[in-house]
């Protein structure tokens, strides 16, 4: 069950953001047919790489990957569900003070600064459905 709610979530990503192809279909091709926690940890370690190669980004930038990444880090430390949803928030909010550097939102440059980062909070709201499946 988790791992259709995972693949489920992913695939709307893949038909909203064109872009991530290639990144979920990498997710895709590391998760085994029946898999396990440390399979998704690894699958999505994967997918997050390929956002950051992608992009040519990386933390701190106020992209996705402000919240890509500490829930990364929280699955592949074994967080539960509940604290991973809550690590992805509070990335997503942690961007609002931040200037864009990289992605969309740093053509805005100064004028980004004091608002969260859509793609931060686009993620940040999908990872928390999934924890919500993971943890029902």
């Amino acid at each position: 069950l988790v791992g259709v709610a995972v693949i489920a979530v992913f695939t709307m990503i893949f038909f909203v953001v064109p872009k991530f192809e290639a990144t979920f279909r990498q997710f895709g091709k590391a998760l085994p047919p029946e898999p396990l926690r440390a399979d998704m940890a690894k699958a999505f370690d994967i997918a997050v790489a390929a956002v950051a190669a992608r992009g040519k980004s990386e933390e701190g930038q106020k992209t996705m990957l402000d919240v890509l990444m500490p829930a990364d880090r929280a699955l592949t430390e074994g967080k539960t569900a509940v604290e991973i949803k809550r690590i992805a928030l509070a990335a997503a909010e942690a961007t609002i003070p931040v200037k864009a550097t990289r992605g969309r939102a740093s053509f805005l440059g100064d004028r980004s600064i004091g608002h969260m980062d859509p793609g931060a909070y686009s993620c940040a709201l999908m990872i928390s459905v999934v924890c919500d499946a993971m943890e029902n």
